[in-house]
């Protein structure tokens, strides 16, 4: 082959193999991307009927209870590639209201009507972990069940405040909160300070913070797992 042809194809395998590798980054950052938009969530879709509630029926729910889920869109797989220690995307708490079980949580894209915003939001227990929305999932629980209830009203009383979802991820703002934030924040204004790590700071085009993922409240050393499915 002629000297000349041969650099030339040197020159152009080069170039393709450094597109190839931009390609990949690209398509890495792009699935981090969506990942901060949605940290809250775990799969996306409104439509509930004929789908299967995840969690056992023999597992029974306390207030304060802390529950996490993971669904199957590629929300839930990009936020993994971020937590590298975490199972699940999302993540909220069990609450006692009018002597009903529900699940305080703050979540984006669930609307419950035309032009609802993204917030903190109050979910019956099917709708949280609906097979639409969860995988899999787990609960933990405190010892100290006082302690508990007590996390658990403060968590519904960020739900009646109508406070957004925080799409800064600003630990500092406790006037919007995203899922990891709204749970140590009832657990804190308890009493008690789930997370003991320090936060992972991420430095995205969209986002600019110290964020706490799921996977920071479920190795807590004080919740213990009652059930993991």
């Amino acid at each position: 082959m002629h000297k000349k042809s041969a650099n030339s194809l040197v020159g152009y395998l080069k170039i393709c193999y450094i597109c190839k590798t931009m390609l990949r980054k690209l398509t890495y950052y792009l699935l981090i991307a969506v990942a901060v938009v949605m940290l809250g969530t775990s799969c996306g879709g409104n439509r509930l009927q004929g789908k299967r509630c995840v969690l056992p029926d023999s597992v029974e729910l306390r207030a304060g209870d802390v529950v996490f889920r993971l669904g199957g869109g590629l929300e839930s797989h990009a936020v993994l590639a971020l937590d590298r220690d975490g199972d699940y995307s999302h993540v909220g708490i069990v609450v006692d209201t009018m002597g009903k079980k529900m699940i305080v949580h703050a979540v984006p894209g669930e609307p419950d009507f035309k032009g609802d915003v993204d917030r903190v939001k109050l979910d019956p227990i099917e709708k949280y972990f609906s097979s639409v929305y969860a995988l899999r999932g787990a609960v933990l629980r405190l010892s100290d069940s006082a302690t508990a209830r007590r996390a658990s009203e403060v968590a519904l009383a960020v739900f009646r405040r109508g406070v957004l979802f925080d799409g800064d991820y600003d630990m500092n703002d406790t006037t919007r909160m995203y899922c990891t934030e709204m749970v140590e924040y009832a657990y804190s204004r308890a009493g008690l300070k789930l997370i003991s790590e320090e936060p992972e700071h991420v430095e995205l085009p969209l986002v600019h913070a110290d964020v706490y993922y799921p996977s920071s409240v479920y190795h807590s050393k004080h919740l213990k797992p009652i059930s993991i499915f």
